[in-house]
């Protein structure tokens, strides 16, 4: 399996406490790092999966699980090799 790195983006505005970082965590987002960026709240994961796919599902699965909705998925574009 590969490791993946993206953001799941949540719907609504949430203040980042001990309590929703502890619900993610138990929910299964324990490979993923809560953070709020201009009252944007976003889940940085590094998720090892069989494919992206798989694994922005999966993580997406875990953050409603939580009990929160995701608006979007985001993933850097990757640098052009020479």
């Amino acid at each position: 399996m590969a490791k993946y790195e993206f953001a799941l983006i949540l719907k609504g505005q949430y203040e980042l406490t001990e309590e929703i970082a502890d619900e993610l965590f138990e929910a299964g987002c324990d490979d993923g790092t809560p953070g709020i960026c201009n009252g944007v709240f976003s889940i940085d994961f590094h998720r090892e999966d069989d494919s992206l796919e798989a694994a922005i599902r999966s993580a997406i699965a875990d953050v409603k699980s939580a009990g929160y909705e995701v608006e979007r998925a985001e993933i850097e574009a990757m640098p052009q090799l020479a």
